[in-house]
């Protein structure tokens, strides 16, 4: 606030009248923006200090094998908490199952599976992170994809 004073005194004033917690995210009883107060990078960096002495492919395995245990981990503890969602969110995933249960999946490859929902075909390449949608000449990248369940083969 001194280095704000120091260009415009009228500037500090306002701030200062306005509230912290209005405008800084330290302050801030709510987490605004979506943006963590925490540093995640700092955090990874924290984890990853000895692995940044190693060569490439074995940095980036170690990189691997770290947020694959913290996926799992957090897997685990997400599978034991039984939040309710919103209704529009629960209608979504109901309806999500519904067409879950039309479809089959068949691989075709590593990477390659075959998505056959009533008269289509869906190709889907994990390896790329694409699909192509029905329509020849058309690819799709997956993350743009509405999330569907899968049934389990288990029911």
């Amino acid at each position: 606030m001194s280095k704000i004073a120091k260009v415009d005194q009228r500037v500090k004033e306002c701030l200062e009248e306005a509230g912290y917690e209005k405008w800084a995210r330290c302050h801030s009883p709510i987490n605004r923006g979506r943006m963590m107060t925490s540093n995640i990078a700092e955090c990874i960096n924290g984890c990853l200090v000895e692995a940044r002495k190693l060569p490439i492919l074995s940095f980036l395995e170690e990189v691997r094998i770290l947020f694959t245990a913290w996926n799992c981990k957090n897997n685990e503890i997400a599978s034991y908490t039984n939040t309710t969602l919103g209704r529009r969110f629960e209608e979504i995933l109901t309806l999500n199952r519904v067409k879950a249960l039309r479809m089959t999946v068949e691989p075709a490859g590593s990477y390659l599976y075959c998505v056959y929902d009533s008269e289509r075909r869906y190709i889907i390449d994990i390896e790329r992170g694409t699909y192509n949608c029905g329509r020849p000449h058309t690819i799709v990248k997956i993350y743009e994809l509405p999330i569907v369940l899968m049934p389990d083969k288990k029911d």
